[in-house]
């Protein structure tokens, strides 16, 4: 008996950082891959091309860029291991808008000695923006690496820092 293995999508968008390979397969989103990322990777000649079973993503990245999305609401499937799995989920829940360091992150995740761990699990995010791994900065406030490029941080930070004040001022019906 063989085992069947899931069919892998994949679709490219444009954005407001450039293109973005979206990837996913019939679980949930599995990757965002940035034009030029800092470890680029070839895409397998076994993924399917097709924009239907990523345009869940793609509009809610959509809003995300428009200013209009704080919080994504997709199925997710990222592989990787229990540590990054745990590390990942962590990222997930820091709020739009807020910044964290490292070392608070492994705190938040019981390993508070981890910091590198951390840092590395963080670096191998495969679906930045909608886990939120651009979010954690150095404990000093610096912007630390990023896969997309640290121009592409600032902005996504930027981005979350105007569209966060524009609410406030937003009137109440």
């Amino acid at each position: 008996m063989t085992k069947q293995t899931a069919t892998i999508y994949y679709d490219d968008m444009d954005s407001p950082i450039g293109q973005l390979r979206l990837v996913a397969d019939d679980e949930g989103l599995r990757e965002i891959r940035f034009a030029e990322p800092r470890h680029p990777r070839a895409t397998p000649a076994t993924w399917v091309r097709a924009s239907a079973p990523l345009a869940f993503a793609r509009t809610q990245l959509q809003e995300y860029f428009a200013g209009e999305r704080v919080d994504f609401d997709l199925p997710l499937h990222p592989l990787g291991t229990p540590f990054q799995l745990n590390v990942w989920r962590e990222l997930a829940q820091i709020p739009y808008g807020v910044t964290t360091s490292y070392g608070e992150l492994a705190k938040r995740i019981k390993h508070p000695t981890a910091v590198r761990a951390v840092g590395a699990a963080n670096g191998r995010n495969p679906i930045p923006i909608v886990v939120p791994c651009h979010r954690v900065i150095g404990s000093n406030g610096s912007l630390t690496g990023f896969g997309g490029g640290l121009p592409v941080k600032k902005f996504l930070l930027e981005l979350e820092k105007k569209s966060a004040r524009d609410d406030l001022f937003t009137a109440s019906p």
